[in-house]
């Protein structure tokens, strides 16, 4: 857990990916995910591992969509980030919505 909140703060996303063998997406650590777990776990949490707090299947986006289609996603799901993956669900990198701010979409 300390190299998820380390990559966490790093990055300036607010999550952690969790990937597997060939990069493949297996989940992500949430700032919420991080709250939550540690509120649940209380000290031990930091002996654990990022799989024990992570959320599995998170919400996915190809890399060939739209941008309007990622904002639509964020907004229907309340959330702030997108995971970027392609067909075989290797993870190829993040939205964030504050970069689909920038693009002046709105």
């Amino acid at each position: 857990m300390p190299d998820v909140i380390y990559e966490m703060s790093k990055k300036g996303l607010g999550l952690a990916t969790v990937t597997g063998e060939l990069n493949r997406l297996l989940g992500i650590v949430s700032d919420g995910d991080l709250r939550r777990f540690l509120e649940r776990e209380g000290n031990r949490a930091l002996d654990l591992k990022a799989a024990d707090a992570m959320t599995r299947n998170p919400v996915t986006i190809g890399r060939q969509e739209l941008a309007s289609k990622a904002l639509n996603l964020m907004e229907a799901r309340k959330i702030t980030s997108l995971l970027v993956v392609d067909q075989e669900g290797k993870l190829e990198g993040v939205v964030h919505i504050h970069d689909l701010w920038t693009t002046q979409m709105f």
